[in-house]
């Protein structure tokens, strides 16, 4: 067994115009006084990374590397999951996601997916100069608008769905594997891939390609009533990366699993700072090292209630505690009688 590292954060969440959340190196040093390990970078900030000259200079992606290392931390991951986002995009969201792509694509649906297309191809030589061997990214989705219908969805729309979104991604798991990269899909509602079966529908369509892989976040499932540690069971040898996240889900006799058309705080299902939440991540640290999973605890803060700088500072500490530091050896090898094979067949009585 594999103990797994960390404790590590991704940074999208804590990015800001002001000191030391403004620029890579400044974010970096904060986080290593409050314990962490790594950080796993959005590729859409400007102010943590430039992916286009990380993908095209091998130099520039060893002083990114340069400024993590100085500030004693590695670079566990590169995200695209805005990017990512736009790959597939239905018409009715269109003018919603104008903020995830450059301004002069405002509007523009085909545009912002092939410029999302190209960002992930930037992204997988990203990592590979990075020295990195997987990615954070979302799926995208053109059938969300019809996850529970009304009226009932038209023969074959969901096979049509996923063939499309496979015929976009394929081309980028392609490349993400001439980079020895995995790509991980954060299952997510809003997504097209959002929970097991989804993600077993696109693997079909995609071949089982190897490089189709999952973001393990439990606080999706959480929100989905899913359980959340029997989806390791299912999905170990897929998943790659893994973002802490704690999340609860307290239905009433007024709301449930929608929310009401709520904001945060008073949904039913809400994400909190981790032990303020549901997840039991004692189960799940202890389920991942029991298959060996060999990757990165990382923090991804959301909380409705608790401001982001004590959610930093308690995360650390708080995976730090759970990551498990397995055993080399049976802990009743003490009892053992050795081996021998006269020995055993006197045992069985053969």
């Amino acid at each position: 067994m594999k103990t797994i590292k960390g404790p590590a954060i991704f940074l999208a969440q804590f990015a800001d115009d002001k000191a030391p959340f403004n620029n890579l190196k400044n974010i970096c040093e904060y986080m290593a006084d409050l314990g962490y390990k790594g950080v796993q970078i959005p590729s859409w900030d400007p102010r943590m990374i430039d992916l286009k000259k990380a993908a095209e200079s091998k130099t520039y992606a060893d002083e990114i590397a340069g400024t993590v290392e100085d500030a004693g931390l590695v670079i566990t991951e590169l995200s695209t999951h805005l990017q990512g986002q736009l790959v597939a995009v239905h018409p009715a969201y269109n003018e919603l996601f104008d903020g995830f792509a450059p301004a002069e694509l405002k509007g523009d649906l085909k545009g912002k997916t092939e410029w999302a297309t190209q960002q992930l191809m930037y992204a997988a030589k990203a990592s590979n100069n990075l020295g990195l061997t997987a990615h954070a990214t979302f799926s995208g989705a053109l059938m969300w608008h019809t996850v529970y219908p009304w009226p009932q969805r038209p023969a074959g729309l969901v096979d049509t769905g996923f063939t499309e979104l496979a015929r976009r991604w394929t081309p980028i798991l392609d490349e993400f594997d001439r980079q020895g990269v995995d790509v991980c899909y954060e299952l997510h509602p809003g997504e097209d891939l959002h929970d097991g079966v989804t993600f077993e529908m696109f693997l079909d369509k995609v071949n089982g390609h190897k490089r189709a892989n999952i973001l393990y976040d439990p606080s999706h499932f959480v929100l989905q009533c899913l359980d959340y540690v029997q989806f390791i069971d299912f999905y170990h040898d897929r998943i790659k990366m893994f973002h802490v996240k704690d999340a609860e889900f307290n239905p009433t006799g007024k709301q449930g699993v929608y929310g009401g058309f709520q904001g945060w705080v008073e949904r039913a299902g809400r994400f909190r700072s981790l032990g303020d939440g549901q997840v039991d991540f004692g189960a799940i640290f202890s389920k991942l090292s029991q298959y060996d999973f060999d990757g990165w605890a990382v923090l991804e803060w959301e909380c409705a209630i608790k401001h982001p700088e004590q959610g930093a500072a308690e995360g650390a500490p708080f995976i730090d505690a759970h990551i498990i530091r397995v055993t080399e050896k049976a802990f009743d090898d003490f009892a053992g009688s050795g081996a021998d094979e006269d020995f055993n067949k006197k045992v069985l009585g053969i």
